[in-house]
């Protein structure tokens, strides 16, 4: 029984005090416009161009060919803020 009530209070303790991930709940204009310069797609373009853009992208910097994972992670913020998944 009592290690019950320490497994159950070890888990409230990291429930509480684990790091939580910000989330922009509406993201500025020039988040957006950055984002849309990484990818290169204009204001007008739909989820399909902006799929085909950062597919595009990331074959030529991914880490696993020869790109950094810091572009390969800009790429992928870009490509989630403006299909708002972010």
């Amino acid at each position: 029984m009592k290690w019950i009530v320490v497994v159950l209070l070890i888990w409230a303790a990291w429930k509480y005090l684990r790091p939580r991930p910000k989330r922009v709940a509406n993201p500025t204009a020039y988040e957006q416009a950055e984002a849309r310069a990484i990818l290169g797609v204009g204001a007008d373009a739909d989820a399909d161009a902006i799929r085909a853009a950062h597919r595009r992208l990331l074959a030529g910097v991914h880490p696993d060919r020869g790109g950094s994972e810091d572009l390969a992670r800009r790429v992928n913020l870009a490509r989630d803020l403006l299909l708002g998944r972010r």
